[in-house]
């Protein structure tokens, strides 16, 4: 029998001791892995040997992580990326998925959160169920690339956009995914929503409690009611494809903007 070829993983960082640290907790696994500290180095790498996982820094000494992100997906099309940072924001997030990153990371994170990642990322199988769960649940999402320009945007992520006989009203769930701190939404139970007022609450694993401002008013004709069982199964995949989780739906009102 033929031996099992080891995943290879780069690691990218200019702080020796998250490289270290990565490469103890990953090779403990059976990954193969190496450490760069520079954006050029990892770049160089890339073109002289085949990696199956880049995890890359945000912040490095020479390159934006983004500019490491695009180089690789260009040499290595195949090659799963994961971005890291100690200072997450929407806009790193976004292009990072736009520009195909697997998952987007922020540190500190625990060896057990990093072995599950890279699980993650190598387990096909795994990948294929998530599709099978994620289908079930594709009502409750909205495609970002459909927010056109009659969409309004609005405070924390939230926005409205005109459907069918009225509105619909979500927010960004990359907006408090960056770190995976997002723990439940709970919508307001009431039969109107009024702009500036709070239409749902979003729970952070740290305790916080964001309160979300409709961008519009109007009569409300329907809730997302499992929108707390959808977001454990896809939030990474809704951050991949570019989806929106939807809210509410209301009747057509006159926008408070």
């Amino acid at each position: 029998m033929a031996a099992v070829k080891k995943k290879k993983i780069l690691v990218v960082d200019d702080d020796p001791v998250v490289g270290l640290s990565c490469k103890r907790i990953l090779g403990a696994e059976g990954y193969t892995v190496n450490t760069v500290t520079s954006g050029a180095e990892a770049i160089k790498r890339l073109g002289s040997e085949e990696v199956d996982l880049l995890v890359s820094d945000i912040r490095l000494p020479d390159l934006h992580g983004i500019q490491v992100l695009g180089e690789a997906r260009a040499i290595q099309p195949a090659t799963d990326v994961v971005m890291i940072t100690g200072y997450p924001t929407l806009e790193d997030a976004k292009e990072a998925i736009r520009l195909g990153a697997f998952e987007f990371l922020e540190k500190p994170f625990t060896p057990e959160f990093m072995k599950n990642i890279a699980a993650k990322v190598f387990d096909k199988r795994g990948w294929i169920l998530r599709k099978a769960f994620i289908d079930q649940f594709r009502q409750y999402v909205t495609v970002a690339s459909e927010l056109d320009d009659r969409a309004i945007y609005y405070k924390d992520g939230a926005w409205a956009r005109p459907v069918k006989g009225g509105w619909e009203i979500g927010f960004d769930v990359r907006q408090w995914y960056l770190g995976g701190h997002l723990l439940y939404i709970d919508l307001v139970d009431q039969p109107e929503v009024t702009s500036g007022e709070t239409f749902a609450r979003v729970l952070l694993g740290e305790g916080r409690i964001i309160e979300l401002k409709s961008p519009m008013s109007g009569i409300v004709q329907g809730r997302n009611e499992r929108v707390n069982e959808t977001l454990p199964g896809f939030v990474q995949e809704c951050l991949q494809e570019n989806w929106l989780v939807w809210l509410l739906r209301v009747s057509s009102g006159v926008s408070g903007l």
